[in-house]
């Protein structure tokens, strides 16, 4: 096996490379297997679990099967940690108590790790009456700013925040505000959100038809389905949110569908899941299994898939024994039922090594054959351990078999699962694998289109200098090294930014037939899509079959231009600069001015104060925030906070004077309104104008946007135009699209991919 390129060992090192008291104790990848294996052979009877060992250390050496990161990161190293990737949490009760039980549950899922998705259609309505306290409710959107505001404050094991889905039925009262919700940037930013989308709403939009917001049998209004679905396509166009589940579709190819109903994804939505149920991921690297890349006679070694498919079911079949979970209640349903989420990744490289281009119907053909392979070596495995040590617990024969996607099986499997029941209840699905992929040699992700075939990506030294490294796809290097540097590339390299969109719905639809579960894709879109063929995309994912939609389209709140170098600005001989000062004029015209020293204070400044009333204090809190003018602009330059409550006298002293020493340095200061909401009070926040603030800091920070948005110092609140990073964040990465900064190692790397984000330089994932 030839050494993976650079960036995939210092994946394995930052990510999944077993540390004792800060000190590595693993020397190379391989030694990472053979933890992983050896813990999961733990489940095997004694005897057993040597053999069982070798064997899933040879499933996953070179690449081959790439079990979760939660479980390559956490498994056999002792730490109070979740194998599973991602939950759906229980139903959200329509009461004060039982939505804090909720949140309180959602604290310790994430505290081990774990992704977690929640259904927010149970909460009434806002200005529904709440029956004996005299008042109206806040609706769900309120709540789900409370979800926001914990998931900020807790790290999930590793490195990363923990990630959250939310979906809302389209016939929910506060639907429209749903929709509407990420068109403010600073707002849910914890969250994916995706609509609930019917079939009989989708036939009212075919009609357009009338189309009830009920909540518990009450309607509240009545609105035009296709009105309200254009609704969701522009915002979705405008803000690459919300995305779109087909929820009765799921329910209806349910293995499950006769012992649970299913209204929640994962965060990144491959998995729908039923209330405390558990996400189990793992992928077949298909670029690894194909034989004679390049040449004319290429394809999968099938009998490679034959050895290695039933060995990833038996693993991750072996995780549901030996994971923590977070809650009871979870350990509870992922052993009733047993669900597995079998993938691949690699498929886009897999076909370039077979010279077919991604999308064509030659590689649909293709696809459909490798996934059909899986999908019965899979059902296979599972069937063979449910001889060995039973099924699932709720397997019940006949309504199983009489499920939608089972009916569709080879019908000596349906006679085997007849005969000896099924392991798993659920078996496969198509999960995001950004990072894994990035340490299994920059394989392409999941089923999506190579998005880049190189980049450069900058490196921090020890030295603290920097260099910058090419980083390739592993498709295009071997291609490289095979045919020499100056080769012409074949009509199959092709990647996320040349394809059309429906090349995309065309693949994710033929992968769906042979998925029992969902699949994890995001349609890439120019930005200059017509509007209409952009809602075209949506009913093309619809009619063919898929059982959701996720496009990205680059737009201002979550992707702006990437500059590429830096161009000094020319100044008009009347303005000029001064000694100490220089100047950077972004796209709107806004004038940042980085300062080697503090602005002197005129006499005299404008300013506004405000007024804040907190819970825990007898006496108002006023914020005074005052102004210079420069370049006949207005820009903050200083802070005073005052109260008669002297619990509050150091910090305030101390807070507006360090505020104030930032102002009057100049260059983008809005950062600091971003560090102040973060703040999260352990004793909780409080409501302010319909929305909940987490700490008082926070709501200080709220002051402070509202006045910069005021004085037009910000366009509008969160939004930070491009070039207005700092200037050790701003690296050059060419990847031929609008990456966004990585809130990790602020490497302006952040792609969107698999209804997910991943940085291409360090491997965050916003999915886990």
């Amino acid at each position: 096996m030839q050494d993976p390129a650079p960036i995939s060992r210092q994946i394995w090192d930052m990510k999944y490379r077993l540390r004792v008291g800060g000190e590595p104790v693993e020397a190379s990848p391989q030694d990472s297997w053979r933890r992983v294996a050896t813990a999961l052979a733990e489940a095997e009877a004694p005897n057993d679990r040597a053999r069982w060992a070798e064997r899933f250390y040879e499933a996953m050496e070179g690449y081959r099967f790439l079990p979760a990161g939660r479980i390559l990161a956490g498994a056999g190293t002792g730490r109070s940690v979740t194998l599973f990737n991602c939950f759906v949490m229980g139903t959200v009760p329509d009461s004060m108590g039982g939505i804090f039980e909720s949140l309180k549950e959602a604290a310790l899922t994430m505290q081990q790790g774990g992704g977690i998705g929640y259904d927010f259609s149970t909460i009434r309505p806002r200005g529904a009456p709440v029956k004996g306290v005299g008042a109206d409710a806040s609706g769900p959107l309120s709540f789900m700013d409370v979800w926001d505001a914990m998931c900020r404050t807790i790290m999930s094991a590793g490195s990363r925040r923990g990630a959250m889905m939310a979906t809302l039925r389209c016939d929910h009262p506060d639907i429209e505000g749903f929709v509407e919700a990420k068109r403010d940037p600073s707002r849910l930013r914890m969250f994916n959100l995706s609509v609930l989308i019917t079939d009989p709403f989708m036939e009212a939009v075919k009609a357009d038809g009338d189309w009830d917001l009920v909540f518990e049998g009450t309607t509240y209004r009545t609105v035009k389905a296709r009105a309200l679905w254009d609704r969701i396509m522009q915002t979705t166009y405008d803000v690459a949110e919300p995305g779109v589940i087909f929820i009765d579709r799921i329910n209806r190819r349910n293995n499950l569908h006769y012992c649970e109903t299913i209204s929640a994804t994962n965060p990144c939505g491959e998995q729908p899941l039923p209330p405390y149920g558990a996400c189990l991921l793992g992928s077949i690297n298909l670029a690894t299994l194909i034989a004679r890349p390049f040449e004319a006679d290429a394809a999968l070694d099938e009998a490679a898939l034959a050895e290695i498919v039933p060995l990833a079911v038996r693993m991750m079949d072996n995780v549901v024994d030996v994971s923590r979970f977070p809650l009871d209640a979870q350990a509870a349903e992922a052993r009733a039922k047993r669900r597995i989420g079998l993938g691949v990744t690699g498929l886009a490289d897999a076909l370039i090594f077979c010279g077919l281009r991604y999308g064509s119907p030659e590689a649909v053909a293709v696809t459909e054959r490798w996934m059909a392979l899986l999908r019965r070596h899979a059902y296979q495995a599972s069937i063979d351990i449910a001889r060995e040590k039973g099924p699932f617990p709720l397997f019940d024969a006949e309504p199983y078999l009489a499920g939608e996607s089972i009916r569709e099986l080879d019908e000596d499997l349906r006679e085997a699962i007849a005969e000896h029941g099924i392991r798993n209840a659920l078996v496969t699905s198509i999960a995001p694998t950004g990072t894994i992929s990035l340490f299994a040699d920059n394989v392409s992700s999941g089923l999506e289109p190579v998005f880049s075939f190189t980049y450069d990506r900058t490196v921090l030294m020890p030295d603290g200098s920097r260099k910058t490294e090419e980083v390739s796809d592993l498709a295009y290097r071997l291609y490289r090294e095979l045919k020499g540097p100056d080769a012409p590339l074949t009509d199959a390299f092709v990647h996320a930014q040349s394809l059309a969109p429906s090349d995309h719905v065309v693949m994710q639809a033929a992968v769906q037939k042979y998925v029992d579960s969902s699949i994890s894709k995001t349609i890439n879109c120019p930005e200059d899509i017509a509007f209409e063929a952009f809602k075209d995309v949506y009913r093309q994912a619809y009619e063919s079959g898929c059982k959701g939609c996720t496009t990205y389209r680059p737009n201002d709140v979550t992707g702006a231009v990437l500059a590429t170098r830096r161009k000094e600005p020319e100044r008009a001989a009347a303005e000029p600069a001064g000694p100490a000062e220089t100047a950077t004029i972004l796209a709107d015209g806004r004038a940042v001015v980085h300062l080697t020293q503090p602005l002197d204070r005129p006499a005299s400044l404008p300013g506004e104060t405000y007024k804040i009333k907190w819970a825990d204090s007898d006496h108002a809190i006023y914020i005074t925030v005052n102004d210079i003018l420069q370049d006949g602009r207005r820009r903050p330059f200083e802070v005073f906070i005052n109260s008669k409550n002297m619990e509050h006298f150091a910090w305030t002293v101390a807070l507006t004077r360090m505020i104030s020493a930032v102002f009057r340095r100049g260059g983008d200061v809005s950062f600091v309104v971003d560090e102040l909401k973060a703040v999260f009070d352990p004793r909780g926040g409080q409501w302010l104008k319909g929305k909940y603030v987490p700490s008082l800091l926070a709501a200080i920070g709220e002051v402070i946007e509202t006045h910069m948005i005021e004085i037009g110092f910000l366009k509008r609140r969160g939004a930070v135009p491009a070039g207005h990073e700092p200037e050790a964040q701003r690296e050059v990465v060419n990847l031929g699209t609008t990456p966004g900064q990585c809130p990790s190692c602020g490497s302006v790397a952040l792609v969107h991919q698999e209804g997910c984000a991943l940085c291409t330089a360090c491997g965050y994932s916003k999915c886990g």
